[in-house]
């Protein structure tokens, strides 16, 4: 396989600070309603009341930072009417601005969420695994400002030399429909996914 890009997560030590997505943000100077990474707390249990007092009842919760995968089969290029989408020799998933015309199909394709419709530009945006940091030879800025050292990157096959090779755990989807170029090390209340019996409790805070 050609060289892949990937991005590295390990769930067992995030804290869901959000200072990647902040520092995402900062970087790409993105309006507050535009996301590239985004920080997803995952929950189960349920709290029983017992007279006047809640007690948990198998209550956990963990979260995953998550942003464009730069898939080896990306659907968002695949339905692009205007080739404005691509994979550059490093496998990094691109969007050329000149090219969108702002039909969003991308957008609906994607399993993950990843693009996002900027309405000033009428065109999509995304991560692009801060393409001109690494041609600097520095880190993604992601990477760089988590405070838990749970972000990495790297070739994929060597992430998934070091890390093992899952890559699906809930709420994402299965790694089956795009083969996303992502490696993750799993919580310990961790659900695969399509084994979930929990739900997203931040999502209004994510829309």
């Amino acid at each position: 396989m050609a060289k892949q890009m990937a991005f590295y997560f390990d769930a067992s030590a995030c804290i869901g600070c959000k200072v990647c997505q902040v520092a995402c943000q900062d970087k790409n100077n993105l309006a507050p309603d535009i996301l590239w990474r985004r920080v997803f707390t995952y929950g189960n249990g349920s709290w029983i009341k017992i007279s006047n007092t809640y007690i948990p009842n198998n209550v956990t919760r963990y979260f995953i930072s998550t942003a464009c995968q730069h898939c080896e089969n990306p659907l968002c290029r695949n339905v692009c009417p205007t080739t404005a989408i691509s994979k550059s020799a490093d496998g990094i998933v691109l969007i050329n601005a000149d090219k969108c015309i702002g039909c969003r199909y991308c957008e609906w394709a994607c399993p993950y969420g990843a693009l996002q419709f900027n309405e000033e530009t009428n065109a999509m945006t995304k991560c692009d695994f801060c393409e001109d940091l690494l041609a600097q030879g520095n880190n993604p800025a992601c990477v760089d400002a988590c405070v838990m050292r749970c972000l990495d990157f790297g070739d994929l096959n060597e992430l998934r030399m070091k890390y093992g090779n899952l890559a699906a755990i809930e709420p994402l989807p299965s790694d089956e429909i795009t083969h996303p170029s992502f490696v993750l090390t799993p919580h310990k209340h961790t659900q695969l996914t399509g084994q979930g019996t929990g739900r997203i409790l931040n999502l209004p805070e994510e829309l």
